[in-house]
This record gives structure tokens, sequence and C-alpha cells, in this order.
């Protein structure tokens, strides 16, 4: 068996375990009503009480769109990430079907990589279906965007769910435990996080690939390519590691 193969059998997975749908059912709604939310926040705050207090809401506009929909496309990107990866190829040993998979015969290091190709695909999907719904109702309640840093903006942001991704299923090659595999994902994200914290560490981590499509959207062409960089070598470093880690493991 090749890895084309596997990773047909991933897509196929993919599909019968709604997981595909789930991601797409998720971004899509977030991305859908990113501008819709925009739009309408000043007229649901006026729908409730004040108490007297008067609430100077700023005049919506696509800035809000764009930033509404960058907050919920990299949040909720992570989170799908992080649960919908810890337990790939962990459970898949907890239950055994791993090592069936690797008497047909299929080298481990194929068996890694289409795992993560068929989460790629995944995240692509859902992520390009979202981007054009929001861009539709963007146009229709604000003005058209440039399209090509839209779909700059959407392939940081798709690189930036991928990093974490990729950590995640190294850390489900840890472990039998989706569990364990998730506390150990969460504690990585916890980690970068407070590094990114620190002075100007944090244009070198992912983070940052989030707030560069943001600039581009406000027509700013400054990059931050040592935050690219480093998040490819962080893909890279993940899938090689868990090759390595994968490949010494008695199934």
């Amino acid at each position: 068996m090749n890895i084309f193969v596997a990773f047909r059998k991933e897509w196929s997975e993919l599909l019968r375990s709604y997981r595909l749908l789930v991601v797409a059912i998720v971004l899509v709604f977030f991305g859908l009503t990113s501008p819709l939310f925009a739009k309408m926040m000043p007229e649901i705050l006026k729908a409730f009480p004040t108490g007297g207090i008067t609430i100077q809401m700023p005049t919506p506009t696509v800035g809000s769109a764009i930033d509404q929909y960058i907050k919920n496309m990299a949040q909720f990107g992570l989170i799908l990430a992080l649960l919908l990866t810890m337990g790939t190829i962990a459970q898949e040993k907890d239950k055994g079907t791993a090592a069936m998979m690797l008497v047909k015969p299929l080298p481990r290091g194929s068996f890694v990589l289409a795992k993560y190709l068929g989460i790629t695909a995944m995240f692509t999907v859902s992520l390009a279906i979202a981007a054009i719904g929001c861009y539709y109702y963007t146009m229709l309640l604000f003005e058209p965007l440039d399209v090509v840093h839209w779909l700059a903006l959407n392939g940081l942001i798709l690189l930036y769910t991928l990093v974490y991704a990729a950590l995640t299923l190294f850390c489900s090659t840890l472990t039998r435990s989706q569990v364990v595999a998730g506390g150990i994902a969460i504690a990585l994200f916890v980690i970068l996080a407070g590094i990114g914290s620190i002075g100007a560490l944090g244009k070198y981590l992912p983070g940052e690939l989030v707030n560069w499509g943001g600039r581009i959207m406000q027509g700013d062409s400054a990059g931050s390519w040592p935050a690219f960089g480093v998040s490819i070598g962080l893909i890279a470093v993940s899938l090689l590691a868990s090759w390595l880690v994968f490949r010494r493991q008695e199934l």
C-alpha cells in the first residue's frame, strides 16, 4: 500500500466519521456570521437595557467584519485542530487498527504523513467554503474585498491552524490515550503562547501569521517571514518527530 491509497483511506474515514462535516459546519457558520454580527452589533446592543447609560457604538465598517472573521477562524480553527487531531494516531493504536494498516504493508512514515494530509485537506476545504461565504456576505453588507489580499489572509490562517494540527498529531503518537494527547497538545500551546508574550519573540511564532493577515487586509505590505519560516519548520519537525517516535513503538 502506498501513501496515495492511505490518503484515500483517510479521506473516506473523514467522511464516514463526519469529522469533515463538523469542521465545515463550524467554520462556515462563523464565516457567514462574522460580517452579519459586525453589521448588527449596534442594533443588538440597543435591544438590551442600559440602565440609563448611553453607549456609543462606532459605525460598523468592513474592517469590523474582517476583524471578527479573523478572530473566529483563528480561535475555532485552533480548537478544532486540537480536538479532532488528538486521537488521530492514539485512537488507532488503542483499537489496533494501526497494526492492521501497517501489515498491508504500509511504511510508518507514510502512515503518519497520510494522516496529516487528510487533516490538511479537511481544513483546506472547510476554510475555503467559509472564506467564500464570508466574502459574499461582506460584499453584500459592506463592500467587495481585495481578492488577492483575502486569499493571502486565509492562507495564513490555514497555515496557523495546520501548525497546531501537526503539533497535536505528534502528541497523538506519544500515547494511546486521546485525553493525554490532548493535554500535552494544550500544554504545548500554552508554552508557545507564553513564549510569544515575552518581548519581541511573538514575531517569530505562529500567532504572528494571524496578525500578518490582518495587516494585509489593511493594505500594510510589511511581512512576517520569520514567523512563516518558523511555522513551516514546526510542521516539518513535528512530522519528523512523529515518524521517529512511531517507528520505534510496538503495536
